[in-house]
């Protein structure tokens, strides 16, 4: 058997009705390293880097349980992206400034971290969370 992992890179593929604006938002603001830009006939396309990925899977009750913690209440779809940041309440402040809509400002979870959560283009559910360490 190979050491080779079967799955080399996870890439999450957001649709957005205003692609300039949410280019801007994730490259220029969230600070994404862009890879790769192409174009077709019909439209564009960007690939941003976003450092290490991982796929965290939850259950509906966990889920509710975590958006309880950052939110207060259920508000996440069935997809939320969550970006580790060095200070979450500064990134979520600039992400604000930049047309994102804040749903909960940062608040320590009971496992540690800094977590926030913002509507950001694309329509998508995004948290940002700082680890706190010991």
């Amino acid at each position: 058997m190979s050491d080779e992992p079967a799955v080399h890179e996870l890439r999450l593929v957001v649709t957005a009705d205003d692609y300039d604006a949410a280019l801007h938002f994730y490259r220029d603001v969230l600070g994404l390293t862009e890879q790769a830009a192409f174009s077709s006939p019909g439209g564009r396309v960007t690939i941003l880097d976003a450092g290490r990925a991982t796929l965290e899977l939850t259950d509906p009750r966990h889920a509710a349980f975590i958006d309880e913690v950052e939110v207060g209440r259920r508000v996440a779809g069935h997809i939320r992206v969550a970006f580790q940041v060095g200070d979450s309440t500064t990134v979520t402040a600039k992400l604000a400034a930049a047309g994102a809509e804040v749903v909960a400002e940062p608040t320590r979870t009971p496992w540690n971290s800094l977590n926030s959560r913002l509507e950001a283009p694309g329509a998508l559910q995004l948290t940002l969370f700082t680890e706190l360490g010991e």
